[in-house]
């Protein structure tokens, strides 16, 4: 399928991408880090869905296959352009006014922490329509309505066909409540990363 050009206009408009990810995804979150160029001119922020207290080599295998620098969210960080930020196991990730980041101890979200939701609502709120979000495969509805609330602040919202997901709770929930500007396969995906 051909792009449309208000997809890619609205793509290039974006100082900030979100990818929200759980089960299935993590092929395609390591497709995208591998083929960012190192002037994407776009702070990148990932949130995946992690085994609670399980020691995670995401960091060092993104970080390795990177051209952009990466690195793992702290808190009170300064949201820096040109990054790649990965959310931490075991916290949620909030963005906050003054383009800082905070990670949260409280209880888990659609069994997830960190939570796709939490960070794309604080997100929402501080991006508003400079900001694109894409939603992937997952098993269950976590991130639907963060991807909501980021559409109507006037984010960019773009959800996986959930035909092309590994798993395809995430994408359908988020779909169902109308979350979505656009639904793409991963491949549609990519076209729009490079425009």
């Amino acid at each position: 399928m051909a792009l449309s050009e208000d997809i890619k206009e609205r793509w290039r408009k974006s100082k900030v991408l979100l990818l929200g990810g759980s089960a299935g995804s993590f092929k395609i979150l390591f497709r995208a880090v591998k083929h960012f160029p190192p002037d994407l001119n776009k702070t990148v922020i990932i949130i995946i869905h992690r085994k609670k207290n399980f020691f995670s080599e995401i960091e060092k295998l993104f970080g390795e296959n990177s051209r952009m620098y990466l690195r793992e969210v702290s808190d009170k960080d300064p949201i820096d352009g040109n990054t790649i930020y990965i959310a931490p196991a075991n916290y949620h990730t909030l963005v906050e006014n003054d383009k800082q980041f905070s990670l949260d101890v409280s209880e888990s979200v659609w069994y997830s922490k960190p939570s796709i939701d939490v960070t794309f609502e604080s997100a929402a709120e501080v991006f508003k329509d400079h900001c694109t979000a894409i939603l992937l495969s997952g098993a269950n509805q976590d991130g639907a309505n963060g991807l909501l609330k980021l559409r109507n602040q006037g984010s960019l919202t773009i959800v996986q066909d959930p035909a092309d997901a590994e798993m395809a709770d995430m994408p359908k929930a988020a779909i169902q409540v109308n979350a979505a500007d656009y639904v793409l396969s991963a491949d549609e995906i990519f076209q729009l990363l490079q425009v």
